[in-house]
């Protein structure tokens, strides 16, 4: 049997990664050494890597020295945490796009990495089965959205919260938008899904940003999630 490495699907997700990175600035943490080598030295993220750390504190000080666009981390660090550093390293600098793999899949951790600010959540578990695509997930969240796949929302809210009480609950339209962030969709494609402006949109995205008193879409998005206004399966 002969094998043309250039039509392994690996190969074409390697292709796609590469043409996603180009011009980014990429840090990789992880716990697992050789998970960590071989991820810096994959070369669509050696062209764009600025560093790889194994601690949450290393990791900080390349974000402080390097300014990368996105970060790549494992829930399980050397020393430190990995939700912990998306929280710490968003607060730095909110435009950073940040993606963390879990191996612990409870609602908590779940709720805990969507809180912290993380644009993707995969499941170490989900890898190459696709759900949890790696390539998905950093095309959706370079053009602003942000990737939940159906394991992870589901894990989210096998478990909500109370119900808050709103002043102002939110109408069934500022639902129906906030369903399509949490799909991942940018505020242009919920306007093409929704038959409404660009605008309209984006008046409903900061309505529903101040009733439900959070700092931005991805924020509202975790909210009602976890909070059971939205359901799972969307």
């Amino acid at each position: 049997m002969l094998i043309n490495p250039s039509e392994l699907p690996l190969q074409k997700a390697a292709d796609a990664c590469q043409k996603l990175l180009t011009n980014k600035k990429v840090l990789v943490c992880s716990k697992n050494r050789l998970t960590l080598s071989a991820l810096c030295l994959c070369t669509p993220i050696l062209q764009s890597l600025v560093g790889g750390a194994t601690t949450e504190d290393e990791a900080l000080q390349v974000q402080q020295e390097n300014h990368p666009d996105i970060l790549i981390t494992s829930e399980d660090l050397e020393k430190g945490y990995g939700i912990r550093l998306v929280e710490k390293a968003k607060d730095h600098s909110p435009d950073l796009k940040a993606l963390i793999f879990l191996q612990r899949e409870t609602p908590e951790v779940v709720q805990e990495a969507m809180e912290a600010g993380a644009d993707g959540v995969m499941f170490m578990s989900s890898i190459g089965t696709g759900d949890g695509d790696f390539i998905h997930a950093l095309s959706t969240t370079n053009s602003g959205g942000i990737y939940y796949p159906r394991a992870v929302r589901e894990a989210a809210t096998a478990k909500v919260k109370p119900a808050p009480i709103l002043v102002d609950p939110l109408s069934e339209r500022e639902l129906e938008v906030i369903r399509c962030i949490i799909r991942g969709m940018r505020n242009t494609e919920i306007a093409d899904s929704l038959f409404v402006s660009a605008e309209t949109v984006k008046s409903h995205v900061s309505t529903a940003i101040h009733k439900l008193g959070v700092r931005d879409r991805t924020q509202a998005a975790v909210f009602a999630l976890t909070h059971g206004l939205i359901e799972a399966d969307i």
